[in-house]
């Protein structure tokens, strides 16, 4: 895990976060607040364990994949083909006036599962309610992180 990354007010820092369809955490990674939200999704993805009750493996990939613009490039929609994940993600600009050029046809989109992304905004509200969270009182990485992880517990304890 990185530290805080510079900008023009300081130090700071970003939350990636996966989420299921109710708005509880399954994975989430806390980087340098400069990194890029598609550079980080395919390890957010790969921290996913969701254990079921009784024997076997805990299931490691989702069925549904909806996220905002900031996820749209090319390589992280082939990792979600590679591993069999539908994806509801619209395509920037530059990416359609780059696949008009090309004369290739735009990437399907799905309106009424892109309604489901605002579980992650509510899961990010739960937890900036949280005002050291909110306002990193943290300066060290690590109890940022363990900050993180305890929100998320008691968030999944409180539903």
């Amino acid at each position: 895990m990185a530290g805080g990354g510079r900008s023009r007010g300081g130090l700071t820092s970003k939350i990636h976060l996966a989420c299921d369809g109710q708005g509880r955490p399954l994975a989430f990674l806390v980087t340098a607040g400069n990194r890029n939200d598609c550079t980080q999704a395919e390890t957010v993805i790969g921290l996913i364990r969701v254990t079921h009750p009784g024997p076997g493996r805990p299931r490691t990939r989702p069925d549904h994949v909806v996220a905002d613009k900031g996820y749209s490039a090319r390589t992280f929609r082939a990792y979600l083909r590679r591993r069999g994940i539908k994806a509801t993600i619209p395509e920037g600009i530059d990416q359609l006036a780059g696949r008009k050029r090309r004369r290739e046809r735009p990437c399907g989109f799905d309106k009424q599962a892109y309604r489901r992304r605002n579980a992650v905004e509510r899961c990010f509200h739960r937890l900036k309610q949280w005002r050291g969270i909110a306002t990193r009182y943290d300066k060290r990485p690590d109890r940022y992180l363990a900050a993180v992880t305890l929100a998320g517990t008691l968030i999944w304890l409180d539903t």
